[in-house]
């Protein structure tokens, strides 16, 4: 189909000024890689009276000399635009050039073209930013809430021109070119943009029309909530590629890397011929690392600005932020970018287990009374860490800071909620405690920074339980819930820590009015009312405790899939039909948390008057699901322990943090330090 093109068009005129000659060699060199590519050039036809011109698209065959012969794209209409119309002139597009050339016309009909090519032709450029034909992109034009459909035609990120076809029943007199219209850009109902624009120009047909549109964004896109803490942008050497097809001209891109985090990247290109733009989704884009290896992604470009400020800045520099990427390709990029930043710094890499768990005795945290409860699984526990440590499975992360080849620092995080990470097994070594405890500290939370907006990392919460007898993580994590006062952003809830040993003690059947059940929608809305009267805090959001998430398996799947176990069961305790308990059953690999509060049930007191033999014979109903005599036991509220001469062990605090709120913690943490160090 031809297409009218404006005083804006890529077709010359008589001012143009081109850039370089080209040969005749070179010319033909470009028209048979457009055949071999199944590719088209641009021919302009120019009215024979008026000043219009109209451009159609026409492959070129196979070209060894001067002569030339090209068939039409699509030959709608053509015969009679030839009547009113003559040939003008030869647009060859190339990756990063267009070339212009004015041959001789032997033949033009509504089969194609025959044309003896001149000895040179020309480098050029049309317009300030070329645009780019477009195939196959279907467009929703949208205004004042009428839908009109139609094709893009081409485009550049500044302005790009479409061609809407009327429905029945529909006019374009519905269109006030002076507002606004929404467009959304589809290949094959994939949604690939959606944005604001003006209306610059359109044509006049009566059925078919054609719009030329300006984004109304089109430098900058704010795809998540800003942040004062942002991911840390590196320049790497060497520094990757991407590497894409375009969804919207359908040609493969290459670009260099300016600077790479694990939340987004950036590179530039030449104004004149760019194809990024604000706003556009691309479903795969390749970080290629000097062809070593390569890592998959989808991203979006949320910016496109001048690298300097003047006016003959041809260069832009084009922002992406990534959507998605593989759990496992995202930790070697984190792992890398990390390593990069510093020597010391490790994240997600093989560890020397023997060194690790010299480090873990060695710092006191595998003290006597913990390797007691676990010594008799030592060698599962071993096997389970080799899993963690080795194979790096996507439902955990580790952070390990060192120095010449010395463990100083560890920490680690667990995918043990749909969509919450519990960061667990905080050690440092004690002649560098304050170095090497804050440095994991600040690795993990690069990590989330640059992870929480990651799609395929689920991560929406982090949680930890911790001592509240601990200064550092009290200091840390506790001081900043406190200071921060607002429990739906940060919460802490205490919960009493027993053992209840099944094979040492006898524990009462259940009279004959009590009975447990599994927990239905109606009980987790009771407790939700009861946590909310108690705390108003985040713990049911974080460990899937509302009923749209509290039944679901993906998770569980997800571990029994890379060679671990996980269960999970909701009980009820109740009297006469009424809830008096609920307990949260996990049932996970023993040391998966050297604590065990991953295999352990969290027991949720609703009734204060319940009778203490009562919840013992409950949580020995509970004890049957375990394979080991003594079960680790959680209890809320930490309260009703004291009350009831429920002897605790200790007392954990669960803090969470939605990550909405991630900067607060920042801030907090970042005061927190200069403190300390002052």
């Amino acid at each position: 189909m031809g297409t009218d093109v404006d005083t804006d068009s890529d077709a010359p005129d008589a001012t143009t000024d081109a850039r370089k000659s080209v040969s005749r060699r070179f010319i033909v060199n470009k028209l048979n890689y457009l055949n071999f590519q199944n590719r088209s050039a641009q021919i302009n036809l120019k009215h024979v009276k008026y000043d219009n011109t109209t451009t159609f698209l026409a492959r070129p065959l196979p070209c060894s000399g001067e002569r030339l012969e090209c068939a039409w794209v699509d030959p709608v209409d053509l015969g009679h635009t030839l009547k009113t119309h003559a040939f003008f002139n030869l647009l060859i597009p190339d990756d990063q050039k267009l070339y212009l050339v004015t041959p001789k016309v032997l033949r033009i009909d509504e089969e194609g073209l025959s044309l003896l090519l001149p000895e040179t032709g020309s480098e050029a450029f049309f317009r300030k930013i070329y645009r780019h034909p477009c195939f196959g992109i279907a467009i929703r034009f949208i205004q004042n809430s009428i839908a009109f459909s139609g094709i893009l035609a081409d485009f550049n990120p500044i302005s790009f021109r479409v061609t809407l076809t009327l429905a029945p029943d529909q006019t374009f007199r519905w269109i006030d070119p002076e507002i606004t219209v929404t467009i959304n850009l589809l290949a094959e109902d994939a949604l690939l943009y959606s944005g604001e624009c003006r209306i610059i120009r359109h044509g006049g047909g009566q059925s078919c029309r054609d719009y030329v549109l300006e984004p109304l964004n089109s430098t900058n896109r704010r795809r998540f909530h800003p942040k004062q803490y942002r991911s840390t942008r590196q320049e790497l050497l060497p520094a990757p590629n991407i590497v894409f097809r375009h969804p919207l001209t359908d040609r493969n891109i290459s670009l260099k890397v300016v600077n790479l985090s694990g939340s987004g990247f950036s590179v530039e290109e030449d104004v004149a011929i760019s194809v990024l733009l604000p706003g556009l989704i691309i479903t795969e884009v390749e970080l290629d690392f000097a062809g070593s290896f390569r890592i998959s992604c989808m991203a979006q470009v949320v910016y496109r600005n001048p690298v300097t400020p003047d006016d003959d800045n041809h260069v832009v520099r084009c922002g992406f932020s990534i959507l998605a990427m593989g759990a496992e390709e995202h930790v070697r990029l984190m792992s890398l970018l990390q390593q990069a930043s510093s020597r010391n710094f490790s994240t997600g890499s093989s560890v020397d287990m023997d060194a690790l768990w010299n480090f873990f005795f060695a710092t006191g945290f595998i003290y006597p009374e913990k390797y007691s409860y676990f010594e008799t699984n030592k060698e599962e526990i071993k096997n389970i860490y080799k899993k963690l440590y080795g194979q790096s499975p996507h439902i955990a992360r580790h952070f390990i800071y060192q120095d010449r080849g010395v463990i100083l620092g560890h920490m680690a995080m667990l995918r043990f909620f749909e969509n919450s990470w519990l960061i667990h097994h905080h050690a440092a070594n004690r002649e560098g405690s304050m170095t090497a405890g804050v440095a994991v500290l600040n690795q993990i939370g690069r990590f989330v920074n640059d992870s929480y907006n990651i799609l395929s990392m689920h991560m929406d919460y982090v949680l930890c339980y911790f001592r509240p007898n601990n200064k550092f993580p009290d200091r840390v994590f506790g001081g900043f819930a406190r200071n921060l006062k607002a429990p739906r952003e940060c919460s802490l809830d205490n919960f009493a820590y027993f053992h209840v040993h099944t094979q040492d003690e006898r524990f009462d059947e259940l009279p004959s009015t009590w009975s447990v059940e599994n927990a239905e929608k109606e009980d987790l809305l009771e407790l939700a009312c009861f946590y909310r009267h108690h705390s108003n805090g985040l713990l049911l959001d974080a460990l899937d405790l509302k009923p749209d998430v509290a039944y679901r398996q993906e998770l569980v799947r997800d571990y029994q899939e890379q060679g671990f176990r996980k269960e999970r069961q909701l009980l009820t305790l109740r009297h006469e039909g009424v809830m008096k308990a609920f307990a949260m059953v996990n049932i996970a690999d023993v040391g998966l948390n050297m604590s065990n509060l991953t295999n352990c049930p969290t027991i949720f007191v609703l009734d204060e008057e319940l009778d203490r033999d009562i919840l013992y014979s409950f949580l020995s109903v509970i004890a049957t699901r375990y394979a080991d005599n003594e079960l680790p036991v959680l209890l809320y509220p930490e309260t009703f322990a004291k009350d009831n001469a429920i002897v605790s062990e200790k007392q954990y605090t669960l803090w969470i943090l939605d990550l909405q709120y991630l900067d607060h913690y920042f801030g907090y943490l970042e005061r927190l330090i200069k403190h300390i160090q002052h």
